[in-house]
């Protein structure tokens, strides 16, 4: 248990960390942009190797679809009045940091639960990614006037959550099946592809240019090349 809270809470800090260096200087809006290509390619990369291919080998595809339709679903309900939301600059990416988040954390604590060492390639990647959504959606939230007490607050909160959500993913994982552990890697790949459709890949193209997509596929080589390893 007290490994899962320790895991949890270093996959975790990067939202933190991401928020604090958002606080600490104005970034300009091309290493920004740069910062979310770079993410959403790791992200991409998460979805692929960590959750959609370990989710099928262990309980096939049906449980993963049903997953990820209902993490899908989920992010794209709970996005709706925060895109109609003038003042919502920056929400989108942090509910797609939270709806994904908690779920990929609920799945490095049924990792850690089955006795194997942490699976540092998912460690990785959930740091990696966490990190330029806290950057990014900090930046677009200052921007759009939010007070940087209540970011931080917020941010504080949301990686709390997340480092729970691995403390019971490990205490529940001998009750759950290998199907529902399945249906919540497909829950978090789901809420990550719609987040990254609609939030992250649009801004960091917005504002990176043509660099975007060079750097996305970086992204997406380094957490492939630590997934593989």
């Amino acid at each position: 248990m007290l490994s899962a809270l320790l895991w949890g809470a270093v996959a975790a800090s990067s939202l933190v960390l991401g928020a604090l260096l958002a606080l600490a200087r104005t970034w300009p809006d091309r290493v920004i942009g740069l910062v979310l290509a770079f993410g959403a390619g790791a992200l991409i990369s998460a979805v692929s190797y960590e959750l959609f291919e370990e989710g099928v080998e262990a309980a096939g595809q049906l449980p993963v679809a049903a997953g990820l339709a209902v993490g899908a679903v989920c992010y794209f309900l709970a996005d709706r009045p925060l895109e109609r939301d003038p003042d919502g600059g920056g929400l989108p990416l942090a509910l797609g940091a939270f709806l994904d988040g908690v779920p990929e954390q609920a799945v490095l604590g049924i990792g850690l639960a089955s006795g194997e060492p942490v699976s540092v390639a998912l460690l990785v990647a959930i740091f990696m990614s966490n990190l330029p959504e806290a950057i990014g959606a900090s930046s677009e939230m200052l921007g759009a006037g939010r007070r940087r007490g209540w970011l931080l607050r917020l941010w504080l909160g949301v990686a709390a959550i997340c480092t729970l959500a691995t403390v019971a993913g490990f205490a529940l994982a001998d009750a759950l099946s290998a199907e529902w552990q399945a249906a919540i890697n497909g829950f978090a790949a789901g809420a990550l592809l719609v987040m990254l459709c609609d939030s992250m890949i649009p801004a960091s193209r917005q504002q990176a240019g043509l660099r975007a997509g060079l750097v996305l596929v970086l992204g997406f080589a380094v957490a492939a090349g630590l997934s593989i390893a």
